[in-house]
């Protein structure tokens, strides 16, 4: 699975001009399930972004975790994070999970997230979403469960 983590002093997310989702100061989640992830990579990225400490502390440093701070997380599905792109120029997303696999694993993910302790808000799962968001830092995180690093 494939996420980009945003430390946000706010987002929301709509749809034709009415709200769908929203989170104070927190975490918006862009989250992305591709071909042959299973459950373990979407319970895996919950207890990690759950505890990431990407908060201020007293001290202006990066050492506090979302539940430290009592924030929240607006978690969007996004598959077009599997793009593949360096060949022409319309990328191609076939790596992306089929939809109701990656439904699927989104909820979960989402699901997990909230088993840790984390409120969680949502966009709906394959539609055409307006997200909207101020980054605080800025604070950008791109994970992937495939990467080594």
């Amino acid at each position: 699975m494939r996420v980009v983590v945003q430390r946000v002093a706010e987002a929301k997310v709509e749809m034709e001009g009415r709200p769908v989702g929203r989170v104070g100061a927190g975490l918006l989640i862009l989250v992305c399930a591709e071909t042959g992830d299973a459950d373990a990579d979407a319970d895996f990225l919950a207890r990690k972004i759950a505890a990431l400490r990407i908060f201020r502390d007293d001290a202006d440093k990066m050492n506090r975790s979302v539940k430290d701070v009592g924030g929240g997380a607006l978690v969007v599905s996004q598959f077009t994070l599997a793009a593949a792109w360096r060949n022409g120029n319309r990328p191609g997303f076939s790596a992306a999970a089929p939809p109701a696999e990656g439904e699927r694993l989104y909820r979960r993910f989402c699901d997990a997230l909230t088993a840790e302790g984390v409120p969680v808000e949502t966009g709906e799962f394959g539609a055409h979403m307006a997200v909207s968001l101020v980054n605080d830092g800025p604070v950008t995180i791109w994970m992937d469960t495939r990467d080594p690093r």
